[in-house]
């Protein structure tokens, strides 16, 4: 099921309830009780230890029983579907959280709220607080082909949340030991990041899309994030947040990482996210550890600053390195990757003079580590991202000792 390039429009009008889809007539959800919340609650359990689903608020049922009542969500009901509002109440009742967005789409005029549920990473989830009528403790829910949400009671139901659970762990296990094989070269290619943490960022860059759309004159970049963690740890966001500012920032010093942007860290139901009010930029940080930071940047023509590449590197690594160290996972492997993408061709520019020999639109680059290796010499590790991701443009190797000084002398100020 691919969560990201989902057709809002043909979810509404598809009219049939299935294993991957509920509908639900409009309501608000501030008004309703903590019944009518549980049972959204058990719906969005159901569908994570299923296959993952969405299910659409604004759709009633006719006569008949089918939902093609599609009357849409008056504005407050719409606005009380609040993600981080909505993803504590749901969180509180199950364990570990639930991967799940709430879009709320124009669709013909009319308002919906729909919910976007991944199917779990590595551990199904659990009813951990139970609510009369709706919600059992210790009860694991699936989602049935005949549309139902119900507690899996046959051993074939058990068996097969086990199978996929240790499927999915095994296939963690086989990531940690190819990145512990792996740590030492320098030839690693970065394309081993899990399916979920791919899917996650493309939620997260389609969600920074939609609120500072692109024009031809920007390049993107991104910056990402996946850590091995040895404890399999699910940090919980006070957990994040107090590591957020155990690393030191904000920076009144820096471009990216700035007191203003982090003024506007929000809490989501996947951990924390931080869309700068002003700026194109946004970082976010999951409850599984993964970080991501996008940021775009304009270019002149055919040329782009190279500095602003070096200070989002400089900036994004010695941020990573003291955000793990003080997440408890200083010795755990993480896979880092830096990119860069462009409409078309063009050129890197460096002390006001073009040092490209080739144009390129795209270019990307990785490298394997741990935190405390990091940590310790963020410097020499942004300054070898960046280099490698000036190979496609042929730069000399006298441009990227310049670099690595630059960044050097970047982090210093900071």
């Amino acid at each position: 099921m691919d969560f990201n390039s989902t057709d809002w429009k043909e979810l509404v009008y598809r009219g049939v309830e299935s294993d991957e889809l509920d509908y639900k007539a409009a309501q608000n959800w501030d008004e309703m009780t903590k019944a009518g919340r549980a049972k959204f609650v058990r719906h969005l359990l159901a569908f994570a230890n299923t296959r993952g689903g969405f299910i659409v608020v604004g759709v009633g049922e006719d006569a008949s029983g089918y939902p093609s009542k599609r009357t849409g969500l008056t504005p407050e009901q719409c606005a009380s579907f609040d993600p981080s509002k909505v993803g504590s109440f749901v969180n509180q009742h199950v364990e570990p959280p639930i991967d799940f967005t709430i879009e709320r789409p124009l669709i013909r005029c009319k308002r919906y709220a729909i919910f976007a549920i991944r199917p779990f990473k590595t551990l199904p989830h659990v009813c951990s607080s139970g609510v009369d009528g709706e919600l059992q403790t210790g009860v694991f829910y699936i989602r049935t082909a005949d549309a139902s949400s119900r507690p899996a009671r046959r051993a074939l139901e058990l068996s097969d949340i086990i199978r996929r659970a240790l499927r999915n762990q095994r296939e963690m296990l086989g990531r940690m030991l190819r990145g512990i094989l792996y740590e030492n070269r320098t030839d690693v290619s970065g394309k081993g990041r899990s399916p979920s943490f791919d899917d996650a960022c493309a939620s997260a860059r389609a969600y920074f899309r939609r609120r500072r759309p692109a024009d031809e004159e920007t390049v993107h970049l991104a910056f990402f994030i996946e850590p091995e963690l040895s404890s399999g740890s699910i940090f919980d966001t006070d957990e994040l947040r107090q590591a957020v500012e155990q690393a030191g920032l904000p920076r009144p010093a820096g471009r990216f990482f700035t007191p203003e942007l982090m003024k506007s860290i929000r809490p989501v139901n996947t951990g924390l996210r931080c869309l700068s009010e002003k700026e194109p930029c946004m970082w976010q940080l999951f409850n599984t550890g993964e970080f991501l930071f996008y940021a775009d940047i304009r270019r002149n023509g055919k040329l782009i600053d190279a500095e602003e590449i070096l200070k989002f590197a400089a900036e994004c690594t010695a941020f990573c390195g003291k955000l793990y160290a003080d997440l408890a996972a200083a010795d755990d492997l993480l896979t880092v990757v830096l990119k860069l993408s462009s409409k078309e061709n063009i050129k890197l520019k460096f002390c006001e003079k073009t040092v490209s020999k080739a144009a390129a639109a795209k270019s990307a680059a990785s490298l394997c580590r741990s935190a405390a290796d990091l940590t310790a010499g963020d410097g020499e590790h942004a300054a070898k991202l960046c280099a490698e991701l000036a190979i496609p443009f042929r730069t000399s190797s006298k441009t990227a000792g310049e670099t690595a000084r630059f960044i050097t002398e970047y982090l210093s100020e900071l």
